[in-house]
This record gives C-alpha cells, sequence and structure tokens, in this order.
C-alpha cells in the first residue's frame, strides 16, 4: 500500500472533559454547535458547491479518564476515514507503528487503531459501503 492518500477524511473528533454536560452546553451556547439527542453533533459534508455529499464528522465530548481512549495517553482521539481498514493497518504493521490487535466491524463500519509516536491513540474507520 502506497502512502498516497491512506486518509480520506476525519470521520469524528473525541476529547474529554471533567464535566461534559457543562462543556457540551458551552459549545452550544457559544459557538452554536446544535447537539443531538445522544449528546454529540454530525456534521454533514458538502462538495465546492455547498451541495451535500456521503459523509459526516462526529463531535463528542465524553467524561475525562474514559476507557475507549486507552492505551493512548492523550484526552482526545481523532477518527480518520479510510477506504481499505486492513490493508492500511497491515500496512503501519510492516512499517513497524504500533497497531493495536482489536478491530471491530459493526453497523456503523470497521474500525482500527494504532498509537502514534507520541503516545496518541489513532481510530481509523473504513465507513459501511454507501456512507
Amino acid at each position: 500500500m502506497s502512502n498516497k492518500r491512506r486518509v480520506t477524511g476525519i470521520g469524528g473528533i473525541f476529547f474529554t472533559a471533567k464535566d461534559p454536560g457543562a462543556l457540551r452546553a458551552w459549545y452550544q451556547r457559544h459557538l452554536g454547535i446544535e447537539l443531538l439527542p445522544w449528546g454529540g453533533a454530525a456534521f454533514s459534508w458538502t462538495d465546492a458547491a455547498g451541495q451535500p455529499t456521503a459523509g459526516t464528522t462526529i463531535w463528542s465530548i465524553g467524561a475525562a479518564g474514559d476507557e475507549s481512549f486507552a492505551p493512548g495517553s492523550a484526552p482526545f482521539v481523532i477518527n480518520y476515514r479510510v477506504d481499505n481498514l486492513d490493508a492500511l493497518l497491515q500496512a503501519l504493521r510492516d512499517e513497524g507503528c504500533q497497531v493495536l490487535d482489536r478491530t471491530d466491524d459493526s453497523e456503523y463500519g470497521k474500525f482500527g487503531w494504532v498509537i502514534d509516536p507520541e503516545g496518541n491513540k489513532v481510530e481509523l474507520w473504513q465507513p459501511p459501503p454507501g456512507r
């Protein structure tokens, strides 16, 4: 797998807060982020002309100490969209990267993780077909 276009976009930004509810409310009030019933936001993608296109970027604040960020050391995880998760994870392994053994495959797509050189957990996401 070449280094060309391994990541196709940002699928989501997830970070933690001491008081997630209060921080969500701050972002809603001061930055106009429309919160959905589950507590986060979904930004729909558009093309250069402003027309809707397939894809969304999720924004979510969780509680400090959230175990889903482990074994990363940062209070955030960025989710990157990819076209072929299995091939990318293998390429990263071949290049000596710290790829987590666990992957998830669900109705939301396929997920895998790698730890960057600074200890940040990076989430890689292959959306389901058509999304």
